[in-house]
């Protein structure tokens, strides 16, 4: 069985690499053709350097990701997750304490393997193409915050679900989930006005006007918004973007200061219309009821599962602590659910074109919209032909071309 497992990762991971590779072909044979709506915004000399970007990005993204295959394949097949397994073990004889442990120096090795990849994206190919902003010092801050963060979160989680797990033995999947789902609702309160401000700089939007018009058009959408803001984001990237934070009363819109300064304020509304329409059509709440719907089923699976006696055979162990059973469960639950990513991908597409949908009615613009997105794709330098099957996989929103060429259609026919 642990060969059977070992080639199914294996081949998982072969079909993305070749998914990886179509993708790259495809932006090389298409890469320098102006798509029909980009027209004046991109020439074959911007796509150059956009399909340059993506190249360098992804050539990267594939280094990493064979880094850490191996990594992954020696820790759950060469023998190393049972001797690890054993020393954390011996360590302590606290259940509690032996979980914390376990799983936080997973974690720190895990993000100390991240540092060089990230160090190379920020300074060498964001740099390149005249993104990075940020400075060594600003970069070292930021991961030192972040890790601080994470680990005391982490920590909080860990001993949190290992305690119940300890006082429930047969009804911990129920209160473990509760307890996860509480403490991520509350973190969607917690964090725009507690962590966030750890890293950028929050403020009223300076542009004079707009506020008042992303008010007003909240209200036509029936949405409250307690505080429109701006952010300080070109402290470390000129990369733009808007997005909601918050849930209940603390909902707020937040826009990047790249946005503000890269768009007009039809086509500023127009991105807002849009994440608008997330909330309204219920996307949001959705996608929420389904993360926990499955992270119940998960929890339940775990149960169940965490207690067979033939489940380290799987790995090729002979015996594991409840860290080790939840590490093996994880890699094979993420195995058994990669056929489903295409469909995920599916519906989170569908909700981006509902979404675009219900922005052109709100703002009966779907014209700036359309702007909007070109002028995104531009300065990102996003990739305008992904490859179908790629996009299939890996894409969240359609692809950008698909989009925009829709809202021009919708312009056409006002």
């Amino acid at each position: 069985m642990t060969v059977t497992i070992l080639a199914w990762y294996l081949a998982v991971l072969a079909f993305e690499h070749l998914l990886r590779i179509m993708n790259l072909k495809h932006l090389r044979r298409h890469g320098t053709t102006v798509p029909d709506g980009f027209a004046g915004a991109v020439d074959e000399g911007s796509l150059r350097t956009a399909t340059a970007y993506t190249l360098d990005r992804s050539r990267l993204g594939i280094v990493e990701s064979l880094v850490d295959s191996g990594l992954l394949v020696g820790f759950l097949f060469a023998g190393i997750l049972p001797l690890f397994d054993r020393w954390v073990a011996s360590l302590t004889t606290s259940f509690i304490l032996a979980g914390v442990v376990f799983f936080l120096l997973l974690s720190l090795v895990q993000s100390a393997i991240a540092i060089p990849f990230g160090l190379y994206e920020t300074f060498v190919i964001e740099r390149r193409y005249g993104f990075t902003t940020i400075t060594p010092r600003l970069w070292w801050s930021d991961l030192l915050k972040s890790t601080c963060i994470s680990m005391t979160l982490a920590t909080l989680m860990i001993s949190g679900a290992f305690a119940l797990v300890a006082w429930s033995p047969l009804h911990w999947w129920l209160w473990v989930w509760g307890f996860l789902a509480f403490l991520t609702l509350f973190l969607m309160y917690l964090s725009p006005y507690v962590i966030e401000p750890l890293f950028n700089r929050y403020e009223p939007v300076k542009t004079e006007g707009l506020e008042e018009e992303i008010r007003a058009m909240a209200e036509r959408a029936g949405l409250r918004v307690s505080r429109v803001m701006q952010v300080d984001a070109s402290r470390r990237s000129r990369h733009s973007n808007a997005y909601f934070t918050g849930i209940g009363r603390v909902k707020r819109i937040v826009l990047y200061d790249t946005l503000l300064n890269q768009m007009t304020h039809a086509e500023v509304l127009a991105v807002l219309a849009h994440e608008i329409g997330h909330w309204k059509l219920g996307h949001v709440r959705r996608r929420l009821i389904a993360g926990q719907a499955g992270a119940l089923a998960a929890a339940w699976l775990a149960w169940r599962v965490t207690s067979w006696e033939g489940l380290p055979g799987l790995l090729g162990m002979t015996e594991a602590t409840f860290p080790a059973r939840l590490v093996i469960v994880g890699f094979i639950g993420t195995l058994a659910l990669f056929p489903l990513t295409p469909l995920f991908g599916w519906v989170s597409r569908r909700q981006e074109r509902e979404a675009d949908r219900f922005a052109v009615e709100l703002c009966e613009d779907p014209a700036s919209l359309a702007t909007a997105l070109v002028k995104l794709s531009r300065e990102n330098l996003s990739n305008l032909h992904p490859h179908p099957l790629y996009a299939a996989f890996h894409y969240s929103p359609p692809p950008v071309v698909e989009r925009v060429q829709g809202l021009l259609a919708l312009a056409r026919n006002e």
